[in-house]
C-alpha cells in the first residue's frame, strides 16, 4: 500500500462512525478495500501517533503561532464519559470473570477566548482548539493536555481558568497541573445540586419546591453566592433519607464554594458552562460508543491517538517518515 493511499484510508477512518462506514467512504472515492484492511492500517498507523505522542512529551512544547498577540483568557475544559470494553471473559461461554468493562474516557479541551465566536445562527463555535482523551489515570491527561495547551499559546494567557463539573478527580488535577489557575464549577452541574436539595429541603417536587430553587439559582448566577452558600450551609437536616441527601448536597456546596463566582466571570464575557467539552465528549461517543462496539485498550487508544493528531495539528508528522 502507498503512503499515500494508507493516509487517505486513515483520515476516513477518523471521520467515519464504524470501520465498515469508512469502507464504504473509501469505495466512493474510488478505493473499494474491506473494513478489516481499514482496521489494520488505523492500528499500524494509530500506533506510531502514540508513540509520536509520547516522544513530544519528553520535549519543550514550541507554541505554534508565537507572534500572536497575548489572550486576555484560556480556558481549559474537562470532562469524562464512560466506553464498553471487552473484559476478561470476553469470548468465552462459560465464565466467572467480566466480559464487558466499562471504563471512563477523560477528555479535556484548550482553547484562546478569542478563539470562540457564534454562527448568524446563535450557535457556538470554538475555531481553533486542542483535544486530549485519556482512559486511566487523571494525571496523564494532564500532562497531555498540558503540552498541547503550551504549544496552543497557554503560557502567554493573561488568565487561565478551569472548569468542570464535580467530579473529585477534575479538582485534584486542577490542583495538580494547574494551581495558580481560576477553577470555576460549571453551572449547570451546580443547578442540579441546587435541585437536589430544593427537592429535599421542602420536601416535594411542585411549586414551592421550584420557587425555593429558581430563586436561589437566580442569586449564584448574578453575585449573591454567598449568601445562598451561607443559607445552604444553615439548613437543618431532618432525620431520615431526605436530611441524608441535605448533608450530601451541604457537603458538595461547601466543597465547591470557591468556584461559583459566575457573575464575576459572565461579566468578563467568560464560559460559565463546559459545553465545549461536553460537544467534544458527545462526538467521541458516536464514534466509540455505538452500538456493537466493545473496544480492547489499544483498539480505542489508537483510533483516538489518530483523532488526536488530525484534530491537535499532528497528523502532517505521521507521514515524514516511514
Amino acid at each position: 500500500m502507498s503512503p499515500a493511499l494508507e493516509e487517505r484510508l486513515a483520515f476516513t477512518a477518523t471521520w467515519a462512525r464504524t470501520y465498515e462506514g469508512a469502507a464504504k467512504m473509501a469505495g466512493k472515492w474510488g478505493c473499494e478495500v474491506d473494513s478489516s484492511v481499514i482496521h489494520a492500517v488505523v492500528q499500524r498507523v494509530g500506533n506510531k501517533a502514540e508513540e509520536q505522542t509520547q516522544e513530544r512529551l519528553k520535549q519543550l512544547p514550541q507554541e505554534q503561532q508565537p507572534q500572536r498577540e497575548p489572550s486576555e483568557l484560556a480556558a481549559l475544559m474537562i470532562d469524562g464519559w464512560y466506553a464498553r470494553f471487552r473484559g476478561p471473559g470476553w469470548g468465552r461461554k462459560k465464565t466467572k470473570k467480566e466480559r464487558v468493562e466499562w471504563h471512563e474516557l477523560k477528555t479535556g479541551i484548550f482553547y484562546l477566548h478569542e478563539q470562540a465566536a457564534r454562527t448568524e445562527g446563535g450557535r457556538g463555535v470554538i475555531v481553533d482548539k486542542k483535544l486530549v482523551r485519556w482512559q486511566g489515570e487523571p494525571f496523564e491527561l494532564g500532562r497531555r493536555l498540558h503540552w498541547e495547551a503550551l504549544s496552543g499559546g497557554l503560557s502567554r494567557a493573561k488568565e487561565t481558568l478551569v472548569l468542570g463539573d464535580g467530579i473529585p478527580w477534575i479538582w485534584n488535577l486542577k490542583a495538580d497541573r494547574w494551581a495558580e489557575a481560576r477553577g470555576l464549577l460549571d453551572f449547570w452541574h451546580g443547578s442540579e445540586h441546587v435541585w437536589e436539595l430544593g427537592r429535599a429541603h421542602c420536601g416535594a417536587e411542585g411549586p414551592r419546591t421550584k420557587a425555593w430553587v429558581e430563586s436561589r439559582l437566580h442569586q449564584l448566577r448574578h453575585g449573591q453566592e454567598q449568601v445562598v452558600l451561607k443559607e445552604i450551609a444553615g439548613i437543618k437536616a431532618r432525620r431520615g433519607r431526605g436530611g441524608e441527601m441535605v448533608r450530601k448536597q451541604q457537603n458538595y456546596f461547601a466543597g465547591h464554594g470557591g468556584r461559583m463566582n459566575y457573575k464575576e466571570i459572565a461579566d468578563r464575557g467568560w464560559p460559565i458552562g463546559i459545553g465545549a467539552v461536553e460537544s467534544a465528549c458527545r462526538r467521541s461517543q458516536c464514534r466509540f460508543k455505538g452500538p456493537g462496539q466493545f473496544w480492547t485498550q489499544k483498539g480505542l487508544r489508537h483510533l483516538s491517538a489518530l483523532e488526536e493528531a488530525r484534530d491537535n495539528n499532528h497528523w502532517d508528522q505521521l507521514w515524514l517518515t516511514a
